[in-house]
């Protein structure tokens, strides 16, 4: 279940950024609803563009950094985690499997996802970027979870 996971999550998000790569013009934006548009970006940096005009070094440094975050996560999941952390890993390796599979073949991620209200914009992201954001998110649920634990007695003892 763990690899179909992953799987899914690297190759839809392949399939779109390739869909939007082929559809749009560089820079194109479709307003889908008033606070969400499809566009087509690229960025060469880390999360909001961070480190994307570091003059090329950081393409090979966060694809080394996504590598061994990935080899980590595989560790763990063979550490046959709970069905939340599970969930968490899978979709969090899935999620930089894509966005290393962006940095090999084109230099740099597809992103196309653009949420706005009002004059401000969220940066664009991408599938995988979302994989990424509800993992983490379920971790931190998952560790919250753990805090408080069901049964106030177990916490005593």
């Amino acid at each position: 279940m763990n690899w179909i996971i992953v799987g899914t999550v690297l190759l839809a998000d392949q399939i779109v950024k390739v869909s939007i790569a082929h559809s749009f013009t560089y820079g194109e934006t479709i307003q889908i609803t008033p606070f969400f548009n499809l566009v087509y970006y690229q960025n060469s940096g880390a999360a909001f563009g961070m480190l994307a005009d570091a003059g090329g070094w950081q393409r090979y440094f966060l694809t080394v950094l996504a590598l061994g975050v990935s080899v980590w996560l595989l560790w763990m999941l063979r550490q046959k985690p709970l069905w939340l952390p599970r969930l968490s890993y899978c979709l969090i390796l899935g999620g930089a499997l894509g966005n290393v599979a962006d940095r090999i073949i084109r230099g740099q991620v597809i992103d196309f996802l653009d949420f706005h209200f009002l004059q401000a914009h969220w940066p664009a992201f991408n599938l995988a970027d979302t994989a990424i954001f509800l993992g983490a998110f379920c971790l931190i649920v998952d560790a919250i979870k753990q805090s408080y634990p069901a049964d106030p007695e177990k916490k005593n003892s």
